[in-house]
């Protein structure tokens, strides 16, 4: 069964396609001023929480089923489709009943087989759009399991929302973005659109129109940017959100990269610079692979001195001047982090299997 394409679904959608609207609908005043300052943006989907999962209570959980009547305003004043956040059964019920044109599933949802299980027996033999944001972890298996259970239901007009995942690791980012995940995601089914969250990657209004850049350079078919007339006053996720007249602002300056398929000559000269980073692949496997097989020998000449596997001095050591290096030369900090703590892990692996062998 194949995906349609968002400009299949029949609603008039192109691409790259730009969603905008607030992190959470509050009033019928705030939608009329929003959709008013939206009004010649380019945005061809208007976005609203209505229901807001929370990560601990007390905090503002959407004003619920009321919020849906809010939603006749920007059809009418923008004349464009509307998607809701939707997280179990009686959510998609209510959308459905409302005439709502497009669903999203939240990433705290699609974490979760049985509420992703719940909202697509509640739209099966609908012909109703829906959207599905990575979940929080990193986890592909999850995203893809999402899409595969709104298919078996009968569900076509799909596409995935890149939202960036949660990371233990500091950065300037609230949300790693992750960027492999919705690229394999579109390997794993070629016709799906998938549009970025910019907004919740970067946790913060500064940093929307370089994100929002980078997700359009990678191919993702638009954006979807949590836009407020007051942003600083607004009930969720304040810091993130940017105004109509910024948002217009940031479309106008995006760049459209086209695939190179559109152009043979350009795709010969692509080519020979691809042959380069093919053969610089290599020579990095090779030195990985020569870096584990010394690790292997630590490993045994630690097992034949009893010592741990674990010397915090050494890795202090290791870690501070890689990352000098690496600046040095360019490449990033938080970059060469992530790398030494994954060729770290492998190697406490690999020197733990060492001290575990038996010598012959």
């Amino acid at each position: 069964m194949d995906i349609k394409k968002i400009e299949d679904w029949g609603l008039g959608l192109t691409t790259p396609l730009w969603i905008a609207g607030p992190c959470s609908a509050e009033s019928k005043e705030q939608i009329e001023s929003i959709s008013q300052g939206l009004v010649g943006s380019g945005v061809q989907m208007f976005r609203a929480g209505i229901w807001k999962p929370r990560t601990r209570p007390n905090a503002f959980e959407g004003v619920g089923e009321e919020g849906l009547k809010w939603l006749e305003i920007p059809k009418k004043t923008l004349n464009i489709p509307v998607c809701v956040e939707v997280a179990n059964a009686k959510h998609t019920e209510a959308a459905l009943k409302a005439g709502v044109d497009v669903l999203w599933l939240g990433a705290r949802t699609t974490v979760n087989p049985f509420s992703v299980q719940e909202v697509c027996d509640a739209v099966k033999g609908t012909d109703i759009p829906v959207m599905v944001k990575n979940p929080i972890n990193p986890d592909q298996q999850l995203w893809i399991g999402a899409i595969e259970r709104l298919l078996k239901v009968g569900i076509t007009k799909i596409a995935g929302i890149h939202r960036g995942c949660s990371d233990n690791v500091p950065s300037r980012f609230r949300n790693n973005p992750e960027w492999s995940m919705p690229i394999l995601l579109k390997k794993e089914f070629p016709t799906l659109s998938v549009v970025s969250d910019p907004s919740h990657i970067c946790g913060n209004r500064e940093m929307i129109e370089e994100i929002g850049q980078t997700a359009l350079n990678f191919g993702l078919d638009g954006l979807m940017v949590e836009t407020h007339h007051d942003p600083d006053n607004a009930w969720s996720d304040a810091k993130q959100q940017i105004t109509p007249e910024r948002l217009k602002e940031i479309i106008n300056n995006f760049q459209i990269r086209h695939s190179i398929d559109e152009s043979p000559e350009l795709k010969t000269e692509m080519d020979q610079h691809r042959q380069i980073i093919d053969v610089l692949d290599k020579q990095l496997i090779e030195i990985l692979s020569q870096r584990f097989k010394a690790i292997r020998e630590v490993g045994q000449y630690k097992k034949e001195h009893n010592l741990s596997v674990f010397q915090r001095d050494r890795w202090d050591e290791v870690i501070n001047t890689r990352i000098a290096m690496a600046i040095e030369r360019g490449v990033s900090e938080d970059f060469m982090r992530k790398l030494l703590m994954d060729i770290h892990d492998e190697s406490i692996k690999l020197q733990e299997a060492s001290m575990h062998t038996e010598n012959k």
